[in-house]
């Protein structure tokens, strides 16, 4: 194959089978990169969403009560599924004290309420960060994949150059098969990175409104036991 002749189609088609299977195992990396992309674009969607509704209906309503049976409906909200385990204490805690409730939270505070609300959080958390980490994964070992590829196909073409029986027009296809490679490499990192930063900005975005959201329901609590 002449230097004219060179292609990426071509290049890949007759590179070596140490070659191929990295390539092979790149453009897989890639696909489910970008699976994982499109997945979690279309859940961050969702969560705002259901965010939004489950904020229209948490302060237009009076009674918490009236909260929880009208947002049933939203469970990619973390504000949702925080608010049912912040609820879920606070009914345990009415049913337990009765009307004494109100002294018990002045003798031992909310610390019942903050930790149901943390393990909502931790379970949204959890929720939401599924399948993140995977882009972190192939953004840092795609390149390192690709290098590997091109360092071997780099020693191949050397060592059939060093044993005299190839010219440099006849190894420069091994070269370029060996460099195609990295560039594969970097094809199926680099979308995985930016995308893992993207998601864990606008996660710890929703980190922080979901703290704000649990100082908030604590308050309400406060304010409503005091009525």
């Amino acid at each position: 194959m002449g230097s004219s002749e060179l292609d990426i189609v071509k290049i890949i088609l007759h590179s070596g089978p140490i070659v191929k299977g990295v390539l092979i195992l790149l453009f897989f990396a890639s696909i489910v990169s970008w699976a994982i992309i499109f997945k979690k674009r279309r859940n961050l969607k969702k969560i705002e969403k259901d965010n939004s509704e489950f904020l229209d209906a948490y302060y237009s309503c009076k009674d918490l009560r009236d909260v929880q049976l009208k947002t049933e409906h939203l469970p990619n909200s973390p504000f949702k599924v925080m608010f049912s385990e912040g609820y879920s204490e606070l009914d345990s805690l009415r049913s337990k004290y009765g009307s004494d409730i109100k002294n018990h939270i002045k003798d031992f505070g909310t610390r019942s309420l903050e930790r149901a609300l943390r393990k909502g959080a931790n379970e949204a958390n959890l929720k939401m960060g599924a399948l993140v980490p995977t882009l972190a994964s192939i953004g840092s070992v795609s390149p390192f994949v690709g290098l590997f590829g091109t360092v071997w196909g780099i020693i191949n073409s050397f060592t059939g150059l060093a044993s005299g029986g190839a010219t440099l027009d006849a190894v420069a296809p091994g070269i370029a098969e060996a460099l195609v490679a990295t560039a594969v490499g970097l094809f199926a990192a680099i979308p995985a990175v930016w995308f893992f930063n993207r998601f864990s900005g606008e996660t710890s975005k929703i980190n922080i409104k979901m703290e704000s959201f649990g100082e908030g329901f604590l308050n309400n609590v406060e304010r409503s036991l005091d009525d």
